[in-house]
Parts: C-alpha cells; structure tokens; sequence
C-alpha cells in the first residue's frame, strides 16, 4: 500500500517534469496581414485565436528579406552574416560547414531526447512543404520524420510546419479567379480579398493588376488559416494540445514587389504568435492574450525554443530568450541584412527600432528598379510600373520608388507607415540618425559583419544563366545603358 501511494505521488511529479512539445508554423513570406493585427479583408480565425489564447507580437523582425539568409540564422540562432550563409542560395555545392560551435536547432533538440519532424503529411493530407532552403547542406539530418504518423506523441516533439500559401500563388495564379481562394489538395473556398474593395499601399499605382496581385496576396493568408486549423485541430484528435507550445511566424515579409528581397519594414516585419501549453506553468513575461510591444528578432526563436524545452543557451548564441527569469534588458534594435539574391548584388542594412527604422544602402544606383528575373517575371506590378514611367502615367510615391535608393534612409514608422517620407536629411531627426548610424556601425564590428567581402564572379555567374533560363531576360535588360 504504501508503495502504490509513493508511485501515485512520483507519477505527477514525473508528468510535471517532462518538457512540452514545440511546434513551429512557418508562414512563407507574411506581414502583418492577419485579423488579430487589425487587417481588413481577411479572415483568419485559427491565427486569431492563438493569439487570444497566447501572446501576440508586434515588433518582430526577420533577420533578412529573403527565405534562405532568413532560415539559416533562425535555425542557428545566428545571423547569417556572421556565419557566412547570407547570400541567397550559397554553399548547396561546396564543403562549407557551419562555424565551429554553431549547430541547427534541431540537432540540439534531438540531443535533449526530442523527436524532430518537418512535417508534411498528416495521413493522407498535405500540411506542409517540407521546405528547409539553408545555406548549409553538410551538418547531418536535421529532422527525423517528415510524417506526423511517426511521431509518438507519448514523448516530447519539435515539429516544424511550413506553409506554402503566399509562395505558390505567384507562380500559377490559381486566385485569380474570383469569388475564390485555393487551399489544400485543389479544394476551392471562397475568396474574402476581392480586386474591388482591397486597398493597395500608396508606394504602388492604383491600378487594376495592383488590385488583382494584392487581393491575391490576402486571399493566401485566408487559405494559410485553414491549413493552420488542420493542424491545430490534430493536436486536440491527439490529445496534445495542451502540453504542446505553438509558435507561429512568418520566415520574412511580404509577397509583394516592395516587400521580399527589401529592407523595408513590409520585408522584414513578421507576425509572431506563440500560445503557451495549457498543461505547463507559463514563463515570466507570458501572459496570455497579452500583446507584446518589445523588439524582437526571429534568431531570438532560436533561443527561446531551446529555453522551453529546459536547455542552456550556448554563450555564443546571438539570439535572446524572450521569457523567464534573467532574459537581460530588451533589444533596442533589431539588425537585418540583404546580399546578393540569385543573380542581383545588392547590399542594404538595416536598424529597426520600436518607431525609427534606419536603412544603409551599399551598393549605388541600386533599388527597386534594379533588374531581378524572379521578380520581373511573378510580379506583375514591376513591368507595370515600367511601362507607366515611360509613358509619363507614374508620379508621387510609385514614380519616386523607381529611383535608385540613396545612401541613407530613416523612417518614422509611426507617423508614416508605409516608409515613403525619408528623413535622414531632416535637421529634427538628425540626432536619430546619427545615433542608428553609430547602431549599425557596432553591430558590424561586434558580429563580424562579412558583407564586405565580395564573392568571386565564377559563384554568381551560374545565377545569372539559372535565372534566366527560368524566367527568361526582359529585352529592356540587354540595352546598352
């Protein structure tokens, strides 16, 4: 008797004591644009309710405007400039490892006895890419499973979850149709974004094909919900709902021309959500449907995941526990970086803070204009805009964001959302210029910064022939400047 009655004691404890699932969602190339952050015409319900039952954020930031550079630093915890994997689609083909001490998350994980899984498939429905696009291929598996059905539920997981809405829509126009959104499997829902009652950002002309592309764009934010819910749904059928943390964010910004491959706030600016597990005491700093105004950077994920699942922070980890005890003073920048993407050098740095966001431009005569076939190609509003410039159509913002990019900007993002008044020649704000400045130059020298270092032209040669055999070159493009 008295051993059942120790046993029934330890079994609680024991319970206790075991770490919660994790679960990543990853959305591919999101702002914003959900309910729960005030957006109009659309209707996520499962994103919104994790944050009503979780914890929003509202200063998050990508690392990098761009998939690649992005994952490799939130999977390190590391920023891709100080691991030499900040090029877009570098070492896939050489004997590059990561730095000595600099490990994948999962690897990690997997070390402290958690499952890994970069989920698919959940029976027979498709959930998820299975994406990983790192720059870097030589450090091992970094998951065990893409399959949920071999996961055992009955012991602590990671499982990782990257959704394909915004990505695919731009290639095969599915959501064109109207009165229609795709989802999973060629199953059709209706559309909430239509071409009449969307709002396109004033950087953009209003145009039709503007209306069409951003209408789109929200309308694959719909469908990523419903995917979302699947999943949501199949940790209840599981029974692990409440002893698993979710998180959900997106890897960069924006699907749309100004947006992914630029560091505007509309390419850097993530959605972050993460709901606490019911069956375990939230940390300090969590409160449930609270909203959290901190700067924040994804690598910062890195850190925190490991901090849930009970483990030490490796000293040379450059991401931040954003809950519990000792999590140090908060961020007062969040640092972002643009190399080369495929075959277009261009190099931008960023500094974000809670209002002012300061942008270095490196590479003169560069900017929006500055010829990407992949973006020539799937997004419709850069032609557009081509033809209406030189046909005398374009003024105010969208004619001004055809010009190269000075060497500074600074926005304030209070008063001016949509980053089109630049204010690093304004005497008001010189003293915050200078401050972000100063910002930038440390974070260069203190994170070893190898943006400087040019890759040799046998690297990118090959983009340029990739890309043009994949999207093709626009005439304009071979003209003698």
């Amino acid at each position: 008797m008295a051993a059942f009655l120790l046993l029934s004691f330890l079994a609680p404890l024991q319970a206790a004591e075991r770490p919660p699932n994790i679960v990543w969602i990853v959305g591919e190339n999101f702002d914003l644009d959900f309910g729960c952050y005030g957006a109009t015409n659309v209707r996520t319900p499962n994103v919104d309710r994790l944050a009503d039952e979780g914890m929003r954020f509202t200063h998050a930031f990508s690392t990098s405007p761009v998939c690649a550079p992005s994952r490799s630093a939130f999977m390190t915890g590391m920023y891709a400039t100080t691991t030499d994997t900040h090029h877009m689609r570098s070492h896939r083909d050489d004997q590059f490892r990561l730095p000595a001490g600099v490990r994948p998350l999962t690897q990690r994980l997997a070390d402290a006895g958690y499952q890994t899984a970069n989920v698919t498939h959940i029976g027979d429905s498709v959930v998820g890419t299975g994406k990983l696009d790192l720059n870097f291929v030589n450090e091992g598996p970094l998951y065990a499973t893409k399959l949920w059905s071999e996961i055992d539920t009955s012991k602590p997981f990671f499982a990782q979850f990257n959704m394909p809405e915004a990505e695919y829509d731009i290639y095969d126009r599915k959501s064109a149709e109207k009165e229609r959104v795709v989802w999973v499997g060629e199953e059709w829902h209706p559309a909430v974004a239509t071409p009449e009652n969307v709002t396109p950002p004033p950087y953009y002309p209003d145009h039709p094909i503007v209306r069409q592309e951003w209408a789109r764009y929200l309308n694959s934010a719909s469908g990523m919900d419903i995917r979302i819910g699947s999943i949501l749904e199949q940790l209840q059928k599981d029974g692990v709902a409440d002893d698993t943390v979710v998180i959900f964010f997106g890897d960069n910004g924006r699907l749309e021309a100004r947006g992914i491959h630029w560091c505007f706030d509309s390419g850097l600016h993530v959605p972050l959500v993460i709901r606490w597990a019911k069956n375990h005491s939230p940390p300090k700093h969590f409160t449930v449907g609270g909203v959290d105004e901190r700067v924040v950077s994804l690598i910062d994920l890195t850190a925190t995941t490991l901090a849930i699942a009970g483990l030490e922070i490796p000293p040379t980890m450059q991401g931040r526990r954003l809950f519990g005890d000792e999590i140090g003073a908060p961020r007062r920048y969040a640092f972002s970086a643009r190399d080369r993407i495929d075959e277009t050098q261009v190099r931008q740095r960023s500094v974000r803070g809670k209002r002012f966001h300061y942008v270095r431009n490196y590479t003169e005569g560069a900017g929006f204009s500055t010829l990407n076939r992949y973006k020539e190609k799937c997004f419709l509003v850069k032609p557009l805009m081509r033809e209406m410039l030189a046909a005398g159509t374009l003024s105010g913002p969208p004619a001004d964001l055809m010009k190269p990019f000075p060497k500074e900007q600074l926005f304030d993002t209070v008063n001016d959302r949509f980053e089109i008044n630049n204010l690093a020649e304004s005497n008001e704000h010189r003293e915050q210029l200078l401050q972000m400045r100063a910002a930038l130059d440390t974070w260069i020298a203190e994170t070893g910064d190898r943006g400087h270092i040019p890759e040799s032209p046998e690297i990118v040669a090959p983009f340029l022939q990739e890309m043009h055999d994949w999207f093709g070159t626009p005439a304009w493009a071979d003209q003698p400047k």
